[in-house]
């Protein structure tokens, strides 16, 4: 598998833009691209799945453990010709308080892979060797293979930068002129969803693209991706880490714009597990799926489209009536809100006691948690990481049995989330492939419920 992991010094250097814009210029010309993304981010994957064709998956060493990474690698990079993998912050910046733990580096070490090093040429010329010869001699062991020169501002800067990189050695294998016309929209958590932004979405990466195709070397960027050693790992399989149940339970997801923050892995277990896997859209659908013996809910951006959500009132009342029926239900943080007693003042699910709200506050980092009471996904005592990735908060942070508990920064214990019969929400995202008996408790849960469900329903 050819393969190489876009990296960059520091956030903002434009990353998201070479490897969207490489992932669908590959395409263009023939080739079958598998996309990746480091860490836990959910919005680059939906854009290289616009790009690609493909589902965007990450590859996070924290959450999944680095032992899983090159697995995962392989069965998502099935059928495919060449690998792009989009780092996440600056190469060497991981986990806070560990030596790297996720960080890009860590990941292209997982695969042995080479990294294209993408840099925002604004406001340098000769200094660009110092920091390549900085970034490439703090770990040797991470190969730079080829340099990208972002944000050009005219064919002397690039004869300059051009004469900087051939000071260390490094292949310029890509110059970018200073052109806002093919920026992704940006919002309060990043950038919007590929899902909300629609046909924009798809012009968006179309111009990544053009750009890509006219200003990188495609023939070198196969090249520097062949130089990948090969992986002897087997591929991760869904099928080998569950047992299937009996009965085929259907179990709804939702999705579309509301709800994009999954993981596709999420999904292939549930199915390897037995269950008829339904996407049903809470922004659109007024009904769950027939037979519906269980819920999950993702997260998203719940709070840009609370009005559309509450105005579908018989869906809410649907899921309300599920819940209401004991029927197992999986929610996190947007599928949280989504349960909750209003967002925004906009009436929800009602399942939750709690009212949720936009703040100014950005909630993030990952936390180790463990399970303080049984629930249709693990037992008391479980443990867990997971990833907090939001802006909102609830007026009431958990319930009578919190969904979870930790230790803050400062070393405090915190309680988050509910469990309230066959619900567990909570903002916490988890990977799915990092403990799928978590997912096999779930589906087991849903063969359990069928024929209670079916004798209840309330429709």
């Amino acid at each position: 598998m050819k393969r190489l992991v876009v990296a960059a010094p520091a956030s903002g250097s434009g990353k998201t833009t070479v490897a969207t814009g490489l992932m669908a210029a590959l395409r263009r010309a023939g080739d079958r691209v598998a996309p990746f993304k480091v860490g836990p981010d959910y919005i680059d994957p939906g854009y290289h799945s616009v790009a690609t064709g493909r589902p965007g998956r990450n590859l996070d060493a924290v959450m999944v453990g680095e032992h899983r990474v090159p697995g995962l690698f392989a069965h998502g990079s099935r059928g495919c010709d060449i690998a792009v993998v989009e780092g996440v912050m600056g190469l060497f910046d991981g986990r806070v308080d560990t030596e790297g733990v996720g960080s890009t580096a860590h990941v292209a070490k997982l695969l042995s892979a080479p990294v294209l090093f993408v840099v925002d040429a604004r406001g340098q010329s000769r200094s660009l060797a110092a920091l390549l010869h900085g970034f490439r001699g703090y770990d040797p062991t991470v190969r730079l293979g080829g340099v990208v020169l972002n944000q050009v501002g005219s064919a002397r800067h690039e004869q300059v930068l051009r004469q900087a990189c051939a000071e260390v050695g490094l292949e310029v294998l890509g110059v970018l002129p200073r052109d806002d016309a093919f920026a992704l929209p940006s919002r309060h958590l990043g950038l919007v969803t590929a899902a909300e932004h629609g046909a924009a979405a798809v012009e968006a990466v179309d111009a990544i693209a053009d750009a890509v195709a006219r200003h990188v070397d495609l023939d070198g960027i196969r090249a520097l991706a062949a130089q990948a050693p090969a992986l002897a790992v087997p591929p991760w399989d869904p099928a080998a880490e569950v047992e299937p149940v009996a009965g085929s339970p259907v179990v709804a997801v939702a999705g579309g714009a509301a709800f994009t923050f999954g993981y596709a892995e999420h999904v292939e277990l549930l199915r390897a597990a037995g269950a008829d896997v339904v996407v049903v859209d809470p922004l659109r659908d007024e009904a769950l799926p027939a037979g519906t013996t269980g819920l999950v809910l993702p997260g998203g951006f719940p709070e840009q489209h609370a009005a559309e959500l509450s105005a579908n009132e018989p869906l809410r009342a649907a899921v309300t009536s599920l819940v209401r029926s004991g029927a197992p239900v999986h929610a996190e943080c947007g599928g949280l809100l989504y349960l909750a007693t209003s967002l925004d003042g906009a009436p929800m699910c009602g399942v939750v006691d709690a009212d949720g709200a936009m703040t100014a506050r950005l909630t993030l980092g990952y936390r180790d948690a463990v399970a303080p009471h049984d629930s249709v996904l693990v037992r008391a005592g479980a443990r867990i990481t997971g990833h907090e990735f939001h802006r909102t908060a609830l007026s009431v942070p958990h319930g009578a049995k919190p969904a979870w508990r930790w230790r803050g920064h400062d070393q405090r214990p915190v309680a988050e989330g509910f469990v309230l019969g066959g619900v567990h929400a909570s903002y916490l995202h988890t990977h799915p492939a990092s403990e799928p008996g978590v997912v096999a408790r779930f589906a087991r849960a849903c063969a359990a419920a069928a024929p209670r469900r079916e004798a209840t329903r309330p429709w």
